[in-house]
């Protein structure tokens, strides 16, 4: 009777028993684990990025999300296209509203483009002098003048274009400033100098400058 419980217990400490047998036992660890933790997290409705003022082409979008084993991937899609740095960029998964703005983008498109070149052709008088009168629309500026100009420039900190008009000795002009609120061209500047006067135009952000003559006086177009 002692040998028979002496060899049971022996077999009983030998058995290769599963640490849970509710597994395979193969490739066990290989399994992934779930819980009853809630990991709901809010639908995503819109969310807006504001580029810095120096941007001009957006290269690419990059998204970064998390799987249902807690993995961290992302997914990009390549661009290249001209962005306004005033807009901000949108991220939005709703369905109905993407088909929505398709279908108005479809039926606008005609209309849209029509608009577009109406506003480019009004223009606002920004600030004026006597014989100079600026005028703005969008990124342009008309500098109406019979004026010969002598130079102009960049300069930064802030981004400002400055340009030099000749006078005749007998012209008197007096510095002046003027403030436009929620324009490209925010402030102008006018000074007297000897022999010419400068017009300091200050801007809302980073830009490059074509500047060319035009029939009625010169004109600058920002990029």
């Amino acid at each position: 009777m002692i040998r028979i419980l002496f060899i049971s217990a022996i077999l009983l400490l030998t058995l290769n028993a599963r640490e849970n047998p509710f597994f395979p036992s193969e490739g066990e660890k290989d399994l992934p684990i779930s819980s009853n933790e809630n990991r709901d997290k809010e639908p995503l409705k819109r969310v807006a990025i504001t580029l810095p003022a120096q941007a001009r082409v957006l290269q690419k979008v990059t998204l970064e999300f998390k799987n249902l084993d807690g993995t961290i991937e992302n997914k990009s899609i390549e661009l290249d296209n001209s962005v306004d740095w005033h807009l901000p960029v949108f991220v939005s998964q709703t369905f109905i509203e993407t088909q929505k703005a398709t279908s108005s983008d479809k039926a606008e498109d005609v209309p849209a483009k029509n608009k577009t070149k109406q506003k480019e052709s009004e223009y606002a008088t920004i600030a004026s002098i006597k014989d100079l009168s600026l005028l703005s629309s969008g990124k342009c500026l008309k500098i109406v003048t019979n004026d010969e100009i002598m130079r102009n420039f960049l300069l930064v900190a802030p981004h400002r274009i400055v340009m030099d008009f000749k006078k005749g000795t007998e012209i008197d002009i007096k510095n002046s400033t003027k403030t436009n609120e929620q324009n490209i061209f925010k402030d102008v500047r006018i000074g007297n100098h000897d022999g010419y006067y400068r017009v300091v135009v200050e801007l809302d952000g980073y830009y490059r400058y074509d500047f060319k003559k035009i029939s009625n006086g010169y004109q600058i177009e920002l990029k």
